[in-house]
């Protein structure tokens, strides 16, 4: 699936990703490849990607996601 994440200022990180774990609200949950449609409003956390063999990792202080057509847009307020 095709990954996007956004904050404000920059973008940190567009391409390819096999799994994205995000903090939601509500609790922690995960995309996988062709996963329903769904938005959602984030919490503080820790975001993780999984690209290749690769475990990428954000610390997050809150936003939204969107999953559409298998593509992931994670807009965030900031990240480390």
């Amino acid at each position: 699936m095709t990954l996007e994440i956004l904050t404000p200022e920059k973008k940190l990180y567009s391409g390819e990703a096999t799994s994205v774990t995000l903090p939601g609200v509500d609790g922690t949950f995960q995309l996988l490849n062709r996963h329903a449609p769904i938005i959602s409003a984030l919490g503080a956390g820790i975001v993780k990607y999984k690209v290749g063999n690769e475990t990428k990792t954000l610390t997050i202080s809150g936003g939204f996601a969107e999953c559409l057509k298998n593509k992931v847009i994670v807009l965030v307020e900031g990240a480390k």
